[in-house]
């Protein structure tokens, strides 16, 4: 791209003008040229939510579980049932309403509820609604469900069981639908899963993943374009990225955390008044840090476990910012914020 071009290309971005065509530029910009952006969306997040940073320590007071233990039908190419085994594995819905309720009386804030898929695509939460039906009648349980692609039958249990949010993976990219999830299964499987889900109200968090396809940029910005266009408004867009799997280096590559950012600032130029949050399944090691700077200068209002490191950079460069702590997963709704704000003893890794 020209010198020209370069400038042409952020005035559209300043004035607000910017084409889907324009996007797609973006995502090809140089690292050097990108400061310059996120000039504009560090702009757009301070203005629509302050000068503030919130930050969320599950532990045990919001543990994940899996319904169907480590089992899991697709073995997918980035996953293969790893993700599941740092689950609690609760199978029985009796057994899932005990733990609930003594989770509740221990002071817990909430739970994921997840597991594995069967060959459909969907996480089988259906004998299980009922469970969370009388634990949000009888608690104040945050229940955060991951369903996979699940039917009209599904939706409207969980929509009666009033569960408070709808975790949904995705993907507007047939590559990786089917070579990534081993899903016999198309876009249109997706577009159809959240339509049933708007139709029963439910509070759909969307969650991205950069670079699933393999760690490379392919469809994302398709997503994003589908959500934009699906009338969805969500409250909350949540970005993970792909972890390479064990063995498959020939296969994968890890998404730069440079990359992560472009998403990130195209999600925040789409969808100004969006929370977006950096979520826990993203690359570690040696590029946590680096993955975690870009994003805050990218546009996210929410974090999963950052690094020390990067709290204490961005009181450095940001003396102003205000911190809130919160003890649950990254994508609870604002209204329950205050019961889910962490204690003195859940802030230990954060002193200075």
């Amino acid at each position: 791209m020209k010198m020209s071009d370069h400038i042409k290309l952020l005035k559209r971005f300043e004035s607000k003008t910017q084409t889907w065509s324009d996007y797609h530029e973006f995502l090809d910009l140089p690292e050097n040229e990108i400061e310059k952006y996120f000039k504009l969306t560090k702009n757009i997040t301070i203005e629509n939510f302050d000068n503030i940073l919130k930050i969320y320590i599950p532990n045990k007071r919001f543990p994940a579980i899996s319904i169907t233990g480590n089992e899991c039908s697709l073995n997918c190419e980035h996953c293969n049932k790893k993700y599941l085994d740092g689950m609690k594995d609760i199978r029985n819905g009796e057994d899932l309403k005990d733990f609930l309720y003594k989770h509740f009386q221990n002071r817990g804030v909430g739970a994921l509820i997840s597991g594995g898929c069967d060959l459909n695509g969907s996480v089988p939460l259906l004998n299980f609604t009922n469970v969370l039906r009388d634990v949000k009648e009888n608690t104040t349980l945050i229940i955060n469900a991951h369903t996979g692609l699940l039917n009209e039958k599904t939706a409207r249990a969980l929509a009666e069981a009033k569960v408070d949010i709808i975790s949904f993976d995705v993907t507007i990219d047939n590559k990786a639908i089917r070579e990534i999830y081993h899903l016999n299964k198309d876009v249109d499987d997706y577009k159809n899963a959240l339509k049933i889900l708007n139709k029963y109200h439910l509070n759909v968090v969307p969650h991205i993943c950069v670079g699933l396809y393999y760690g490379r940029l392919h469809g994302e910005l398709d997503t994003l374009k589908f959500i934009k266009e699906s009338g969805l408004s969500p409250s909350l867009i949540v970005i993970i990225a792909l972890i390479p799997p064990k063995g498959k280096e020939s296969k994968f590559k890890e998404p730069k955390p440079i990359e992560i950012a472009k998403v990130i600032a195209i999600t925040r130029f789409l969808f100004p008044n969006t929370e977006i949050s950096l979520g826990c399944m993203r690359p570690k090691a040696g590029v946590k840090i680096e993955t975690e700077k870009y994003a805050l200068k990218a546009g996210i209002t929410r974090i999963e476990l950052p690094s020390k490191k990067t709290i204490k950079w961005l009181k450095e460069v940001n003396p102003q910012i205000k911190f809130k702590f919160f003890s649950s997963c990254c994508a609870i709704p604002e209204e329950y914020e205050s019961q889910a704000l962490s204690s003195e003893g859940d802030l230990k890794i954060y002193k200075f």
